[in-house]
């Protein structure tokens, strides 16, 4: 090997280290500002799913395997809930479950959303955490016209229709959007299955604040 290809070679492994040491550099010190506001948004996202809730407690004993395994059971195998809390008022009283959930049944790879639900099994509200939809399409989603579909409702199931919703668990899919409004419908009744094996008190009744 000649000197100068020796020295090329020095040189450039020089500018490896160098761009690897600079890269694990900023991932250090950008880490801990990136993960406080992907907490700071689903905390947000929590409070909007439950707007009357005074605290969010982490639900004892939740394990995202054996959650997994339990949706799979029930037919839900493209959706993760990745993260459950229990809603409290002042007094630290159930309210009901608030759940982050993951899709990978979107159009543009996975989505995510909160969910909140109540301890009687209504469907509080959903907010999105993640969606990357083609806009004017999927990304409509995002709209109150859609998301809202699904607030105050008490149902076993939601279904999308394409025909107009006329019953109580019908949603109205997105026009050209099929596959996120079944993404969608899909993450949120994999919540409401797993709200019922946690426990839910359906002899509540509709406590629901919009």
């Amino acid at each position: 090997m000649s000197k100068s290809m020796i020295r090329d070679t020095l040189i450039l492994f020089a500018i490896t280290l160098i761009a690897g040491c600079l890269l694990g550099s900023v991932y250090a010190i950008t880490k801990e500002p990136i993960a406080s506001a992907q907490e700071a948004k689903k905390q947000e996202a929590y409070q909007t799913v439950f707007d009357d809730a005074a605290s969010f407690a982490d639900l004892e004993d939740f394990d995202v395997e054996a959650a997994a395994q339990a949706l799979q059971n029930a037919g839900f195998e493209n959706d993760t809930i990745e993260e459950v809390k229990l809603a409290e008022d002042q007094a630290h009283n159930p309210l009901g479950y608030v759940m982050t959930i993951t899709s990978s049944e979107a159009y543009g790879g996975e989505l995510q959303l909160a969910l909140g639900i109540r301890m009687d099994g209504t469907v509080n509200r959903i907010s999105f955490l993640s969606l990357s939809e083609t806009i004017g399409l999927g990304m409509e989603a995002k709209k109150p016209a859609f998301y809202e579909q699904f607030s105050g409702k008490q149902v076993d199931a939601f279904v999308y229709t394409k025909s107009g919703a006329v019953a109580e668990n019908e949603i109205d899919a997105l026009s050209g959007a099929t596959i996120t409004s079944n993404a969608v419908t899909n993450a949120v009744n994999a919540g409401i299955c797993y709200a019922n094996s946690l426990g839910l008190d359906t002899a509540q009744g509709g406590d629901v604040d919009e």
